[in-house]
């Protein structure tokens, strides 16, 4: 069991390890991105290299990222419980259910989307200094819990709609998806272990932004155009 934490930690970190932004920049561009506007790996400071072809490919790269992470914790857990499954009789199984049932394959998936994330926003290739996470995250959620992604998606595009903030939206987004999950999730998917990664990547995005906090409370955050 120990192993195979180990494996989805090392492959969850080194998938959203991966700086897409800043390969994309400096391959097409030959610019290193971390010297325009905020300095971010990410989809928004991407855009303001002046591509917003490169921007939307970091978006979806980032995203999908944060997704495969999340995929691949699924299938290695589920690879090792049904080879349980098939190791001992059924009578055996029954008294050995805990050592890996549904909600612990979605924990390893939680834990999965969490490290991701962490990833993104310090990734070893760059000094450990990388973007705010909302992409991966994003594809990792919708991996995780679709239907309550789904809901903090229309609340990201509600609130981007009346605001014009980009920031806000992605936090209102982020701060309600583990409420979606408690919400919507199967009870597999709301155990309090589970929940409570979800919600520490949760707090992950919002405290990476906390600069745009600044600028909100003082009115000069840029608004979406």
């Amino acid at each position: 069991m120990i192993k195979i934490v180990l494996i989805i930690v090392i492959v969850s970190y080194l998938l959203g390890s991966i700086p897409f932004g800043y390969l994309l920049v400096r391959i097409f561009r030959k610019e290193d991105v971390r010297l325009t506007g905020s300095g971010n790996i990410g989809a928004t400071n991407v855009a303001r290299t002046g591509s917003k072809g490169l921007a939307i490919a970091t978006l979806l790269l980032d995203g999908l990222k944060g997704y495969a992470a999340v995929a691949f914790a699924f299938w290695i857990a589920n690879t090792y419980r049904f080879s349980l499954v098939r190791r001992f009789p059924d009578t055996v199984w029954d008294t050995r259910r805990a050592v890996m049932t549904s909600q612990m394959v979605f924990l390893l998936a939680a834990l999965a989307a969490f490290v991701a994330i962490l990833g993104h926003m310090f990734p070893v290739w760059l000094g450990f200094k990388g973007g705010k996470g909302v992409a991966t995250a994003a594809g990792s959620f919708v991996a995780l819990a679709p239907r309550a992604m789904l809901v903090a998606i229309v609340l990201f595009v509600l609130v981007v709609a009346l605001t014009r903030y980009v920031s806000l939206g992605s936090m209102v987004a982020g701060a309600a998806f583990p409420l979606c999950v408690w919400w919507l999730g199967p009870g597999e998917r709301a155990t309090a272990p589970i929940l409570l990664l979800i919600g520490a990547s949760s707090v992950l995005i919002i405290v990476r932004h906390k600069d745009n906090i600044r600028r909100l409370v003082a009115g000069t955050e840029n608004r979406f155009r």
